[in-house]
């Protein structure tokens, strides 16, 4: 096994030449200054010591503002507090929705719905007081 090899260069490093910088410029990401390719999570070149250019993502719209941190801090509620809030206002719609859902034909069923309606509202109202009783002190660190 070791006849095949005889002859072969041994190449351990090389820097990207300049059609795999062209075809991969979107995978791959090299050094403005000496060309070599940058490590994973790298903030500057091993080779040369140079800066890496820092890169921006782009914006996500409206979306990013449906992620749970950030709803988390533009209200400024702890995470149990947050859940608690959250769960109040999914009773307080499924009082709303339940009146939709189930027909009423007579007096009775009338009060059935009404009586699912008030376990809804006193759902959300003990999720609402349960995420107040949650909430971190305003002057405590986060």
């Amino acid at each position: 096994m070791s006849e095949v090899a005889h002859n072969q260069q041994h190449e351990f490093w090389r820097p990207p030449g300049a059609q795999a910088s062209a075809v991969g410029s979107n995978l791959v990401e090299a050094c403005d200054s000496c060309g070599t390719e940058f490590m994973v999570g790298a903030r500057f070149c091993h080779a040369c010591g140079a800066t890496r250019q820092v890169q921006t993502a782009p914006g996500r719209g409206w979306t990013q503002y449906l992620e749970f941190h950030i709803i988390k801090q533009g209200l400024g509620l702890s995470t149990a507090s947050l859940l608690a809030f959250l769960i109040g206002l999914a009773c307080a719609l499924a009082a709303v929705v339940c009146g939709f859902v189930y027909s009423q034909r007579n007096v009775l069923e009338w009060q059935a719905v009404q009586i699912y309606r008030i376990q809804w509202l006193l759902a959300a109202v003990a999720a609402f007081v349960g995420g107040l009783l949650l909430r971190r002190p305003s002057g405590s660190a986060k």
